[in-house]
């Protein structure tokens, strides 16, 4: 039988554990009458996620006879590719053959005869929301990890006149935080902070123990023991049930080696060369203490912070997905054996 788990990224492995409660609030509200907003940014660290939950969204929309979804590649010129992927749906295209739209200067469709072509793509763009929209027709767009440039700051410009004309669009935009707060702090995009920001949150541990217990016929202990070492990690969750799948005989004592091997290899490793020499060595400060929940008084002390330097990069990790406020006063790892890998960064750095 093939391993359930998967080492992959982006794509919906077979082994998933849905975000049922973040999933249906966003399902819920771009679905109403009157959604609260019509852009959505789903953030969080590396490894969360984020494009799996957005191509779930986009897959439950796909389902209904009144949306449309249309996934972009950020890297691609994103209004040609919003109009020619509209015009390639199947039953689309030929509403805007219907009415008479000459789209040909964009290498859509035919030119129309005594039709002038319409000569800018935004406008283009608008006239095929008008007739969809006529047809009680909806359109998601949804564009994984975007970057601050040009194009997207000029589209997303774009998507914020067609929502002030009430146009039938809605935006899900999936990015890490650094990348979202540029685009954010953008004086050209400031409606961004209106947007509903959703930080992807951990895998319900209930869930993961039972689906490892379910697949390998474990004890409760041992399943919850499994579940607890990833910390509700998707990435984890995926790296711990392949190497249980490939070496069943093992204890998980001894599987803790090439766990920290792949966590460090395909997410932690960006993650750290991602850090600004500052939030190293706040989260540095951990390793001075043998506990899992660290009291910020004592990190400050550790690095000889006042309390409102530190204050800044305890935000930017809170919101980097790296550490979480898990009392007051105190401040704990999120990620699954991340204190081992300090360790090893510290090591290899002296």
């Amino acid at each position: 039988m093939t391993n359930p788990f998967t080492l992959g990224f982006g794509k919906k492995p077979f082994t998933y554990i849905d975000r049922t409660s973040q999933t249906t609030m966003i399902l819920e509200d771009i679905t109403s009458v009157n959604p609260s907003s019509q852009a959505y940014i789903l953030t969080g660290v590396r490894g969360v996620g984020k494009t799996v939950m957005m191509n779930e969204i986009a897959r439950r929309l796909k389902e209904r006879q009144d949306w449309i979804t249309i996934k972009l590649n950020p890297n691609r010129p994103l209004f040609e590719s919003l109009a020619a992927k509209l015009y390639e749906e199947p039953e689309i295209g030929i509403l805007f053959h219907q009415a008479k739209l000459n789209l040909s200067l964009f290498g859509l469709g035919i030119d129309i005869e005594q039709v002038p072509p319409v000569v800018n793509i935004e406008t283009a763009l608008e006239k095929m929301f008008l007739q969809l929209q006529k047809h009680q027709k909806k359109v998601l767009i949804a564009i994984d990890e975007v970057t601050k440039t040009e194009d997207l700051k000029a589209f997303v410009s774009s998507f914020q006149l067609w929502i002030s004309d009430d146009l039938p669009v809605s935006l899900l935009m999936t990015g890490l935080y650094e990348n979202i707060s540029l685009l954010q702090n953008d004086s050209s995009l400031t409606f961004l902070h209106r947007s509903k920001k959703i930080y992807v949150s951990p895998l319900n541990y209930q869930s993961i123990a039972k689906s490892y217990q379910e697949i390998f016929q474990l004890s409760d202990i041992e399943a919850v023991e499994m579940s607890k070492l990833t910390k509700g990690f998707p990435f984890a969750f995926q790296v711990l049930g392949y190497l249980k799948w490939t070496e069943q005989e093992k204890e998980l004592s001894q599987l803790l080696n090439a766990f920290d091997d792949y966590l460090q290899e395909y997410v932690y490793n960006k993650i750290w060369s991602e850090l600004s020499d500052l939030d190293r060595e706040v989260l540095e400060a951990f390793l001075d203490s043998p506990d899992k929940e660290v009291a910020v008084s004592q990190l400050r002390d550790t690095i000889d912070f006042p309390a409102n330097k530190f204050s800044v990069y305890r935000e930017r990790l809170i919101r980097k997905g790296i550490v979480r406020a898990s009392k007051r006063g105190y401040l704990a790892l999120t990620l699954p054996r991340f204190h081992n890998f300090l360790q090893h960064m510290v090591l290899y750095n002296r």
